[in-house]
């Protein structure tokens, strides 16, 4: 990159200065500097910079506020850049859940609360090379979280086998785990 302030501490200083609370309206922010950093967020939900884990949390979960997936790709985007990162499959994964009267709401690694709705879908799909169930549920624009294993075997003790089918029920919507077997 030929700009001397980019890198990892550039993009979280400019972060930091996100006016508000709450999620950084990234949709919103189209800066002109585009790039790349190192970056790589791993299957297993580990954020890697140049090769080595990012180890601070707080570090984690601030790039995580400022992630967008655009058509060419994740990037994170602050108000005057945008830095193409890898994700090698989901950028979050949903590493717990809970019950509140008829929503299940999952708990992300990086701290974020999703609640299962029409807007936040629960999705089953096939894991193409092992043939296994690869549960995802969306959290916010176009970013999910591959829900974990632990979780998943979680929903399926909770399920109602409908034709043929074990379904979750959360905020008045059903979702398909897959066919019974």
């Amino acid at each position: 990159m030929d700009n001397p302030k980019s890198g990892l501490n550039a993009v979280a200083e400019a972060a930091k200065q996100a006016p508000g609370k709450g999620l950084p309206p990234v949709h919103l922010w189209h800066p002109e500097h585009c790039g790349e950093i190192d970056i790589v967020i791993r299957t297993d939900g580990v954020w890697m910079h140049e090769g080595s884990p990012i180890g601070r949390k707080e570090l984690v979960r601030l790039f995580s506020t400022v992630l967008r997936k655009d058509p060419d790709g994740y990037h994170l985007v602050t108000p005057v850049e945008k830095l193409k990162i890898t994700v090698e499959d989901l950028p979050f994964r949903a590493v717990a859940m809970r019950r509140e009267g008829d929503v299940l709401i999952f708990i992300t690694d990086v701290g974020d609360e999703v609640r299962a709705s029409e807007a936040d879908p629960i999705v089953v799909e096939t894991d193409p090379t092992t043939g296994e169930p690869a549960p995802r549920i969306h959290v916010r624009r176009g970013l999910w979280a591959r829900i974990a294993r632990s979780v998943f075997y979680e929903m399926v003790e909770m399920a109602q086998e409908i034709d043929g089918r074990l379904v979750v029920r959360s905020g008045g919507q059903v979702f398909s785990l897959g066919a019974v077997t």
